[in-house]
């Protein structure tokens, strides 16, 4: 359970847009779920408790913050600290019914060179030495997605400083109902533009107008919020130019405008003449599915915030906000609740010689990699559940035992964070709506929670209002997400060894093993077969080494402490394209299967290419 509910909003404000104190938005914004918002808004933003996990850089870390965890528990910890940040850019999920996958990439096999060649001559095709995984799944409930979102834009909210902004990054999938809300939430006069990305690409079909921009809502919290006009300059085109066809002493162009009273005026050309289109390319091979251009980050932090403000990104993703804020003198803080975005914001800002400290928020859920494969991990994870269609989609399957015959089972979709913690609105929405809909009468149904409101007043609750007679069972969904985690196995030695690139002492890497990385592999090349029907021995599988050591991406070692907070004394990263990134710098040199140490280890944390990682005591 959380530590404590901190409120969003302390005061409201009369006229401001409270879900308590205006009409409003329920006759307009009327959808089934208003009322469990209702609920979660009277109750406050979970905090739970943060597990300071690493620090990188010594340059005031603690100003900058990566925060594995959702948005609204993030902000819980900010408002809690008194924490404020000037600008807000995010880019949460679009509704748009897909799911965004991260690429995975083979490294080579550093201990074996025939097995680099056999490797490089098997895999000419590329498509067979990388396969997808997927990051997150961007399947909504338009309803849950509207109440989710209402509830983190009320978070984000209570947050920014006087002077803020807020600019919130969507498509035609589903702006125009968020703008609906931000106008609620903000003040529809705080509203300031609609910008425009428009992006170039290939055109898919003929059938419709090509899809080539997304759109951008910029709000501020009040009307002294800060602007930065020249930010918004770009340059002018050629036509623009040629009519500004004079020069002065001092090299600037203008062009001679003749009154009528025969005067002459001269009228110089700006800086560049301002828009609210950004016409950016999008980001090729991007390391992330949704990551958005520098150019596009560039061009809002520097319009809306000064340097040593504090910028925001709560779905950080692969961490661009976060870069080019340290990279225009900016302070961050970010977060995500997929491990894997961690990693790979994590990973560019060290490149970047950012400092920053690294927090996991404590909510009690050991996310398998992120809540979609967590999710996809439970079902098979769970003893005796089988899955069935034919049931309302709500349950998730069924049990069977002698006494009960049939048990309906319902688990807490991790994939939803407004609905982790179990509430009687819940267990409302159970009893009146989901039991009478099933089709016959069931003795019992199970329900998995991940976290539980209070007890004594849910068993209350179905004491005075379960009419059907069904008994609800509850079960802790943790004990079944500790399963999730599987250790890798690591075979290493140090050594004291000379080198002309690297210090003396070496760890040695001789082997590595990951189930879970076997498994994914597997399920790959199964597929693979599946496809070539006709000639599965013509089917581009995968296929890795006695060693295993093309599956580690990073090996990272504390040499200081057993236990506690990390510490990357020694760092060696192996990017995809096989070169070396040793202490977060970028090299053109291969990986030979050692790590250079400065001292003793004592503690070893690898990460296989999945973002799996496993930490082994020397």
């Amino acid at each position: 359970m959380p530590i404590k509910y901190v409120p969003y909003i302390p005061t409201p404000i009369e006229g401001q847009a409270v879900l308590g104190n205006f009409m409003r938005t329920k006759r307009k914004l009327i959808y089934r779920g208003a009322d469990e918002i209702y609920e979660r808004i009277l109750r406050g933003m979970p905090y739970y408790e943060l597990e300071r996990v690493e620090t990188v850089g010594k340059d005031n870390p603690s100003d900058n913050l990566l925060i594995h965890g959702e948005c609204i528990s993030t902000c819980a910890y900010l408002k809690d600290k008194g924490i404020k940040v000037d600008l807000v850019y995010i880019d949460p999920p679009f509704a748009s019914g897909a799911d965004y996958a991260k690429k995975i990439y083979i490294r080579r096999n550093p201990l074996v060179a025939k097995a680099i060649k056999k490797a490089e001559e098997e895999l000419e095709d590329l498509s067979a030495s990388q396969f997808e995984e997927i990051m997150y799944g961007d399947i909504w409930d338009k309803e849950k997605y509207l109440n989710w979102m209402y509830e983190n834009l009320m978070a984000i909210k209570s947050v920014m400083s006087d002077t803020g902004s807020i600019y919130v990054h969507l498509d035609w999938h589903i702006g125009h109902y968020v703008k609906i809300l931000m106008d609620e939430i903000f003040g529809e006069d705080n509203f300031k533009n609609e910008l425009i990305w428009k992006y170039f690409g290939p055109t898919s079909g003929k059938n419709n107008y090509p899809h080539k921009h997304d759109n951008i809502y910029y709000y501020c919290l009040s009307n002294e919020g800060y602007f930065n006009f020249d930010a918004c300059l770009v340059d002018y085109d050629e036509k623009a130019i040629k009519r500004y066809d004079h020069i002065d002493e001092n090299g600037k162009r203008y062009k001679i405008y003749n009154e009528k009273d025969g005067t002459v005026r001269r009228a110089y050309m700006n800086e560049g003449t301002p828009t609210e289109v950004f016409e950016i390319p999008g980001i090729q091979n991007p390391v992330y599915g949704t990551q958005k251009p520098d150019n596009l980050l560039e061009r809002i932090i520097k319009a809306s915030s000064e340097e040593n403000q504090v910028v925001a990104d709560f779905f950080g993703g692969s961490g661009v906000t976060a870069a080019v804020a340290h990279k225009l003198n900016r302070k961050f803080i970010t977060c995500d609740v997929g491990v894997n975005s961690i990693q790979i914001i994590r990973d560019k800002l060290m490149s970047d010689k950012a400092s920053f400290e690294i927090y996991e928020i404590k909510d009690g859920v050991n996310l398998f990699r992120n809540p979609v494969q967590t999710m996809n991990k439970i079902v098979k994870l769970i003893p005796g559940l089988q899955v069935d269609n034919s049931l309302p989609k709500f349950w998730t399957g069924y049990f069977t035992d002698s006494k009960n015959g049939k048990i309906p089972v319902y688990i807490q979709d991790l994939k939803d964070s407004s609905s982790k913690i179990f509430d009687i609105v819940k267990l409302n929405e159970i009893i009146n709506e989901h039991i009478p809909a099933l089709e016959e009468k069931y003795k019992k149904v199970v329900v998995y929670y991940v976290d539980i409101s209070d007890f004594d007043e849910l068993n209350s609750f179905i004491k005075d209002n379960n009419l059907s007679g069904t008994e609800i069972e509850f079960r802790d969904l943790k004990s079944i997400l500790a399963l999730t985690f599987e250790e890798d196995y690591l075979d290493y030695e140090v050594v004291e060894e000379s080198s002309s690139i690297f210090s003396s002492k070496q760890l040695v890497i001789k082997k590595f093993i990951s189930d879970r990385l076997k498994q994914k592999i597997d399920e790959f090349n199964d597929k693979a077969i599946a496809q070539a029907i006709e000639h599965p021995e013509n089917a581009k599988t995968i296929k890795l080494s006695k060693e295993g050591l093309e599956g580690i991406e990073m090996i990272s070692v504390d040499c200081t402490s057993t236990e506690g907070e990390w510490h990357s004394d020694a760092e060696i990263k192996v990017e995809k394209d096989n070169t070396v990134t040793l202490n977060g710098d970028k090299s053109k040199e291969g990986w030979d299967g050692k790590v250079p140490l400065t001292d003793d280890p004592k503690r070893i944390k690898v990460r296989n290419i999945l973002g799996d990682e496993t930490i082994i005591i020397v």
